[in-house]
Order: C-alpha cells, then structure tokens, then sequence
C-alpha cells in the first residue's frame, strides 16, 4: 500500500511539473470556428485570450490554376498564414487549414487524380505538420461525380499516409439532411474505403427562415440517419460520427441564427457527442455594426459571443 500511494504521489507530482500542452492536448476539429484572412481580420491570438476558444478552421485553401495549393489560390504556404499558425499554436492553440469553399479554382477539379491531388493536400499537411485538414466541398466540387471520387480516393491515401492526422468533410444540406450529393457523398466514402473521420454538414441558407436552432438539429439528424444506415452504426456511433458548421447571425439568405439559438445547438451537439461544432466565422462574430457582411454578423450581438459559446462544447 505505501508503494502504491509514493508511485500515485510521484505520478501526481511529474504531471504536474509537464508543460499544459503534454496534460491536456488541443483535439483540432473539436471545436474551431472559421477564421479568413480578408477584410477586418481579428487577431486569433487575442481571440483565445478573450473567449477560450483553442482551434480555428482557417479559410481557404485553393488551387493557383493548377494542381498546386496557396492560400486563397494566390498567397504562398510559406508566408504569413504559416506565421499565423505558428502564433496559434504558442498560445497553446491549434489550427485546421479549410481546402475548398464556395468559391475560386478548386483543388479537387484542377488535380487529374487522386494520386495527384493526395500530394497537393499533402503539401498542406507537411508545411504545417498537420493534425487535421477540412475539405470544404460546395458547388463543381460537390455536384460531380468525378471530382467526388476523386477527393475521397485522394482522401483515402491521406491516411494511409498519415495515420495521425483528422479529416473532416464539410458539405452543404437541406434542413432535414444531406440532400442526393451528400449522400452520395458518404455511401461513396464506404464504398472506396475512404476512412472519414467526421462528415459536418453546413445547416443554412435554406431560404426559408424559420427556427435555425430545430433546422440544425433536423439537419444533423439527417446526416446521422444517413451515416447510421451506410455504415451499420448505432445511434450514439453515428452521431460521433458527425458534425455541423453554422453561421452566426444572419446568413446568406436572410436567415438568422441567434446567440440564444447557437447555445441552445451547443447544448444539444454536447448531448449527442458531435465530433465537431463550427460556424462561419470568427470575423463577423460582432453585432450593432450594420448589416451582415464579412465583418459583421448583422444582428445585435455582444463581441465573440458564439466563439464564447463554442469554447463550451467538448463533444
């Protein structure tokens, strides 16, 4: 017995002399908001300072014109966005480079195949010694079946390649779940063996306003019935499984999302041990400053009240 409580008390006592990092490591897609580095752009290190908030999903990585990736396709992955990573991660924090989004030259369509486009989303990875990527796939990427193929077979060589690392893919939706693409998107991911670690699905811009915070919830449970069926999992496994990325304030459709809405989905992803909570983005998460444009949410809000709010969700 006096063996076993002088061991527990040097245990106790060495976890305690180990740096912050080495106890309690930053899980990268957990919990982290958008973050872009166009127009008013916040520090992220000030962010975590005032919010609690450890991760950022940081937007976007696209193709130069060919099957080559920079940063919003034109800035070098040596330049400042390696700075600002670099500045995350000594507060303590860690980032997950978004390739993809709406709009621009996409990776997924300027790489011939997935052999070729694995080595373009393998040059994200070595330049940051990443933990984590997002694949943000909207528009020709997502509504082609060959581009679809070609992002999970390149996927499916990631990790061969890199055991360690997350990946996530995020994907547009209807409000009671992945509509025929998403679908097809997941049933294709188990049909090639692309090990996927989290499916999120972006529940907005629906067009039809209403309770944002019940659409969410809908939309997810869409997407967790889908995974649930293509996989043979449980409820609880599924839902693990999965993910969302909302968008604070009003949204591209004149819908609006609210604190109140964004806790009470917190809340509820917190019950189902989501793998992962977003939202678009940290640069608009201000309110009573106009209407919704990059920099501003479009609603009365107090300063990073949703990166507030995320900070709380542990899965």
């Amino acid at each position: 017995m006096k063996r076993f409580l002088v061991g527990a008390v040097a245990a106790a006592c060495t976890a305690m002399l180990l740096p912050v990092q080495a106890q309690a490591a930053v899980n990268p897609i957990l919990a982290a908001p958008y973050l872009y580095q166009w127009g008013n752009v916040p520090s992220a290190t000030s962010v975590m300072q005032q919010t609690g908030i450890k991760s950022f999903t940081l937007a976007f990585i696209l193709s130069d014109g060919g099957c080559n990736p920079k940063w919003d396709g034109t800035r070098s992955l040596t330049g400042s966005d390696k700075t600002l990573i670099n500045n995350i991660r000594a507060a303590g924090g860690e980032a997950v480079p978004s390739i993809g989004g709406w709009s621009g030259n996409k990776l997924g369509q300027k790489c011939s195949s997935a052999s070729a486009l694995a080595g373009a989303y393998q040059k994200v990875i070595d330049a940051y010694g990443l933990k984590a990527i997002d694949i943000d796939i909207e528009a020709q990427e997502f509504e082609n079946n060959t581009v679809q193929d070609r992002v999970l077979g390149a996927l499916k060589i990631i990790k061969q390649n890199n055991a360690g690392v997350k990946v996530v893919i995020t994907m547009p939706t209807e409000s009671t779940g992945p509509n025929s693409w998403g679908k097809r998107l997941v049933t294709r991911a188990k049909e090639l063996g692309a090990p996927i670690d989290t499916f999120a699905v972006m529940p907005f811009d629906f067009g039809s306003g209403g309770d944002m915070a019940a659409k969410t919830k809908s939309a997810v449970d869409g997407l967790k019935n889908h995974i649930k069926s293509t996989y043979g999992l449980s409820d609880d496994a599924a839902y693990r499984r999965s993910g969302l990325s909302s968008m604070n304030g009003k949204t591209d459709t004149n819908e609006t999302v609210t604190p109140a809405n964004f806790r009470d989905i917190i809340t509820w992803a917190n019950s189902k041990h989501l793998s992962r909570v977003s939202f678009w983005a940290v640069n608009r998460d201000k309110g009573n400053c106009g209407a919704m444009s990059d920099s501003c949410s479009g609603i009365n809000q107090g300063t990073y009240e949703f990166t507030k709010a995320l900070a709380g969700f542990h899965g």
